[in-house]
């Protein structure tokens, strides 16, 4: 694995980190060892930590794509200049952590489960709603000048059995005639000509939206844009208390507490159980693994035949994503540890490999630069919240993103911010509903995850 450099003054990283039995997080902890933060360079110019008591209009806690984006929108949509805390580095959490893969969707459903859950009226306005998300994720990256590596041609939603493309086919339709969304089905020779030589596949279903972006340089460019336009960003400085009295919010540091009468929310996994009560178990922290190649040699490359740099995404509710990054590594990433004192476990990181190796055979035993694995906030109804907290006034989150928040963050910053400001949002299921509440369930979910991911690996692999 190839050495990152440390962030100054930084604790070691704690890779068996759990937010489901942490007391709190950071300060002051290293990144984690993502081709990310290696191949991004420094970190631009943040405010440091807090080192006193201060006044803020508005508080925007977690500074990865989310907080970055709201604080973007409150400065630049509503003359709002609003004071960030973040518990470690910027984007320290799920931000450099993911695969870098923006499609178009938000949560985990389908848009045919969409239409089942809330009928067609309503799939179609959050469609729309999502693809406008996406014009947004574009033009932050057009007009900020952010330098990340896009590399835009669709999405590829690639069959990794027989019995799953009467659906895939089933779906592309759907997107067609119910959507008017530009989708389509790939043969298997098609697409091992075209886009990929992935010996699973038996075909793919391609959307027009898919772009790959480089983690570390969307969330570092988010940052500058947002300190240009007057936030403040301050790193080192965890939220360990919150009270709310006078009409005033105080956010206590250990630096100094922050008074604020708004408070943003943007933390997505990374957020400790005590936060605030209101925030308590409304998310299913998912642990996902992601590796990095070394350079591919030419003989290698012709042999997986990528030939688009935009996201692949296989069939499996385990689902495996994985596409070559600009500088000829591929990179591959799943699901792994249901704990985080299990996640070092090499079992976890051997079994990514033999997913990466049944894909593309050629690149068996191949050197590693790069092995990651970070929390995804998936919600207990698998769909993200853009919304007020019921009975805190001037308190607002926007979590649950399931695995699929590169794009749609952005979008969820905006929604945000527009909520801080007095604004109203559509009416969309995804706004101003709380996310559903599991309590003291929650923990003992993870029984539950254990056998959930034996039947779906059993049904994921078998004919």
């Amino acid at each position: 694995m190839l050495a990152i450099e440390k962030r100054r003054g930084a604790v070691p990283f704690d890779p068996l980190y759990d937010p489901m039995t942490a007391r709190g997080l950071g300060p002051r902890s290293d990144y984690a060892p993502t081709y990310w933060i290696g191949t991004a360079g420094p970190a631009p110019q943040d405010d440091g930590p807090v080192t006193g008591d201060l006044d803020a209009d508005v508080v925007v806690i977690g500074s990865g794509y989310t907080g970055l984006s709201c604080a973007l929108h409150l400065a630049k949509e509503h003359g709002i200049k609003p004071v960030m805390l973040e518990a470690n580095g910027v984007a320290y959490g799920c931000s450099t952590r993911n695969g870098g893969q923006a499609q178009v969707s938000a949560g985990r459903l389908k848009r045919s489960q969409w239409i089942e859950r809330w009928g067609l009226d309503v799939a179609k306005r959050l469609h729309a709603e999502v693809c406008e998300g996406f014009d947004l994720f574009r033009a932050l990256i057009r007009d900020h000048a952010i330098d990340c590596d896009p590399q835009d041609g669709g999405h590829y939603y690639i069959a990794h059995k027989a019995s799953v493309m009467a659906g895939l086919q089933k779906e592309a339709a759907l997107l067609r005639d119910s959507f008017g969304y530009d989708a389509r089905m790939i043969s298997r020779d098609e697409l091992h000509r075209t886009v990929a030589r992935d010996q699973e596949a038996h075909g793919a279903m391609w959307e027009v939206d898919g772009v790959g972006i480089h983690a570390a340089k969307l969330a570092f460019g988010y940052l500058r844009a947002a300190r240009e336009l007057g936030a403040r960003v301050h790193v080192d400085s965890p939220v360990q208390g919150w009270d709310y009295r006078g009409g005033v919010h105080h956010l206590r540091t250990p630096g100094g507490t922050v008074r604020a009468r708004r408070v943003a929310v943007a933390t997505a996994a990374y957020a400790p159980r005590g936060l605030h009560p209101q925030l308590r178990d409304r998310l299913m922290p998912i642990m996902s693994n992601s590796i990095v190649t070394r350079v591919l040699t030419p003989d290698e490359l012709e042999a997986v035949g990528i030939r688009t740099g935009s996201p692949l995404t296989d069939t499996r509710v385990l689902r495996h994503y994985y596409r070559l990054l600009p500088d000829n590594r591929l990179q591959i990433g799943s699901r792994a540890a249901i704990t985080g004192r299990d996640a070092a476990n090499p079992a976890h990181l051997q079994a990514l490999q033999e997913g990466m190796y049944r894909k593309f055979p050629a690149l068996r035993g191949i050197e590693l630069d790069y092995s990651w694995w970070g929390w995804v906030d998936v919600s207990h109804d698998m769909m993200p919240r853009i919304t007020a907290m019921p009975g805190l006034p001037g308190a607002f989150y926007a979590l649950g993103y399931g695995g699929n928040g590169v794009m749609y963050s952005a979008q969820a910053g905006r929604r945000m911010a527009q909520l801080v400001a007095g604004g109203t949002l559509p009416a969309l299921p995804i706004f101003n509903t709380e996310l559903p509440h599991e309590g003291w369930k929650t923990p003992f979910r993870r029984l539950g995850q254990w056998g959930l991911y034996k039947l779906y690996h059993y049904r994921d692999e078998r004919k």
